[in-house]
């Protein structure tokens, strides 16, 4: 029997659970079947790999060196793989962009202002809840580029691998309805709205986790939340059913004003990322400028934070950076 990479998979997967069961369990197999199968590997690799005991398996001498040399191979087989397909879909797609986004206002005027800056560039999209996904889909070399936010300093996703820019970091504002009896105000305390249910979309960021965080620190506990689509969000708040988070570069929308939180407790950092291989410097950074003047534009047609920018604190905090995360 010659060795193969599932091979080598399987004994990695043996030492890391530390026992047949469990690595059984693992890779969705039959104990006796995988019993069976490292006695082959063992066979054609001239030893044991395991010591069996009453707490489970250990590696061997022999064990060490195999896993030793796996630990290498498999990733540098994986990296390989990727890189492979990265390089075949991009190659594919020749002549076209391809953007990841979560649901805001940036992807579709990032996509207008590229449409009118190279009017014979084909441009597509694919939206997702998930950073975490987009991110994925950049390093499989799926997408181009991937347009997410961040919650306050959280690390982006994509595990180092991609090259992320800082477009722009915002306050987070709150959405309340028309009819709200703090809708009068320039900005609101967030203990002011201690009794309120609330409605944000979902996600897969720590923005949950800060906002519970921000709640306790104003001394209460979110009544409920609403996670559900944008337009719901906006029907929920304008109904008077919930108050609402969001990007300060929410636009103006009837039957609901936006107002800043009194000290910015939230922050919203919205980021342009893609994979240093396939894509050279000059089109990433032709991308990320039309997506700073993107984001400018969704600022500017929001009257409350162009309202907010103008005043001392505001200009300190909502702004294009350009900073490098990673």
């Amino acid at each position: 029997m010659e060795l193969e990479l599932r091979h080598l998979k399987t004994i990695r997967a043996i030492a890391d659970a530390g026992s047949l069961t469990r690595a059984a369990t693992a890779l969705g197999l039959a104990q006796p079947a995988l019993s069976t199968q490292l006695k082959r590997i063992e066979r054609a690799l001239g030893g044991p790999l395991f010591e069996r005991g009453r707490q489970g398996v250990r590696a061997t001498a022999l064990g060490e060196l195999v896993l030793a040399r796996a630990r290498i191979v498999l990733p540098a087989v994986s990296e390989l793989q990727q890189e492979a397909v990265r390089f075949a879909r991009t190659w594919d797609r020749r002549g076209e962009l391809t953007i990841g986004g979560t649901h805001g206002p940036l992807l579709g005027g990032l996509v207008d202002r590229l449409a009118d800056s190279a009017p014979g560039q084909r441009v597509s999209t694919r939206t997702s809840w998930s950073e975490r996904e987009i991110a994925e889909y950049v390093v499989a070399g799926r997408l181009d580029f991937a347009l997410i936010g961040a919650c306050g300093v959280a690390p982006p996703p994509g595990g180092g691998t991609l090259v992320w820019r800082e477009v722009a970091v915002d306050p987070v504002f709150v959405m309340l309805a028309d009819s709200h009896p703090l809708a009068g105000r320039s900005e609101v305390e967030l203990a002011d709205l201690a009794a309120e249910d609330w409605t944000d979309v979902p996600g897969d960021g720590c923005f949950a986790d800060c906002f519970a965080a921000a709640c306790a620190r104003a001394g209460f506990t979110p009544a409920g939340v609403y996670e559900t689509d944008t337009a719901s969000c906006v029907h929920l708040v304008q109904v008077g059913r919930a108050v609402g988070l969001c990007r300060a570069t929410f636009p103006t929308t009837p039957g609901m004003v936006t107002r800043p939180l009194t000290g910015s407790p939230l922050t919203w950092r919205h980021l342009l990322g893609w994979h240093p291989a396939a894509q050279p410097a000059q089109p990433a950074s032709s991308v990320f400028t039309q997506t700073c003047a993107a984001h400018a534009t969704a600022a500017a047609r929001s009257d409350s934070y162009t309202a907010w920018l103008t005043r001392p604190d505001g200009r300190d905090r909502g702004h294009n950076t350009g900073q490098r995360v990673n």
